[in-house]
């Protein structure tokens, strides 16, 4: 696999977890390396085929917003540049174009169990609960919402954290019995604090950020924002301007390949389940082009590949 689509990284360090996009690795008592890989899920199945510079987008995303982020709250970000990850761990230089834009050097933390969710529209998961029975996680919403109707104020969502599968929402009381009132408290807080960040910055520039989730951990007695932040995978993105309440709305993420997935199944191809089908060349150029003009619209610049140290895909 080529630097321009990576599915897996073999490092020599101890491997933590490979997840559904992230490898993990133990750097040493205090830090980890995240390296985000352009694998690709859809429905709860990851794709055989990698999407070229996915990594990439989510990764330097992160950054961007970390660094706007800087004096709201702690994170766990030392740096996301491949130059400075292989100074302070030179054991990696043999492995620089697996790294390069990809990859982060991070604190440790004591991940917390909660996915925080913060709905600023009813879409998803939300959306087909409120229809069923007029209620989030079991709690009665507003009657007559429309689906992605602004919710106002903002609903904090929390969700159990799924390796596979799907997340699930849970209640505050829950959150609060897991983890406590006063950290519950906090990780919604927080929570609210960069969602509102993110709205305000996205707003000016076309997008409206429908929804979001954070995950957070415990360092030496302080909560830090770890993991991804404000990205096509952890968000959604929709275009303001083609907004209308009352059905789905196009969004900024991996949205062509779940199309093309939708007519498979519909057409019998395919069950839904693993093993996925082969991804058409045009289907995995599209939704490459769709996360890096997430990031484009979203930082006002396009991806810098010469600078990341990445070849452009021909």
């Amino acid at each position: 696999m080529s630097a321009v689509a990576l599915l897996q990284t073999d490092l020599p360090l101890p491997l933590v977890r490979r997840g559904k996009v992230r490898d993990v690795y133990e750097v040493d008592a205090d830090r980890l390396l995240l390296v985000t890989t352009d694998r690709i899920s859809a429905f709860d199945v990851v794709m055989h085929e990698a999407i070229p510079y996915k990594g990439a987008v989510l990764t330097q995303l992160t950054a961007w917003w970390l660094e706007q982020l800087t004096g709201l709250l702690d994170h766990h970000l030392i740096s996301a540049d491949t130059n400075a990850i292989i100074a302070a761990v030179p054991a990696l230089a043999p492995y620089r174009d697996a790294l390069a834009g990809r990859s982060m050097l991070t604190l440790k933390a004591d991940v917390v169990p909660i996915e925080c969710v913060i709905r600023g529209y009813i879409t998803g998961s939300a959306w087909k609960e409120y229809q069923s029975t007029g209620t989030l996680a079991g709690e009665a919403l507003a009657p007559g919402l429309r689906e992605s109707d602004r919710l106002s104020p903002a609903i904090f969502s929390p969700a159990t954290k799924a390796e596979t599968g799907h997340d699930e929402n849970i209640t505050i009381g829950a959150v609060v019995h897991q983890v406590g009132a006063e950290t519950a408290a906090t990780l919604e807080r927080l929570a609210r604090s960069v969602y509102e960040f993110g709205r305000a910055t996205a707003e000016p520039r076309g997008i409206i950020l429908a929804d979001t989730k954070f995950e957070f951990g415990w360092r030496n007695g302080s909560l830090l924002l770890i993991d991804e932040v404000l990205t096509p995978d952890s968000s959604r993105f929709w275009p303001a301007d083609t907004y209308e309440p009352g059905h789905g709305q196009p969004s900024f993420d991996k949205q062509p390949l779940r199309d093309w997935l939708d007519v498979e199944r519909k057409a019998g191809r395919w069950n839904g389940e693993a093993p996925p089908p082969t991804l058409p060349p045009e289907v995995i150029r599209t939704t490459s082009l769709r996360y890096r003009d997430a990031f484009l619209r979203l930082t006002g610049a396009p991806l810098d590949l010469a600078r990341l140290g990445l070849p452009e895909d021909r």
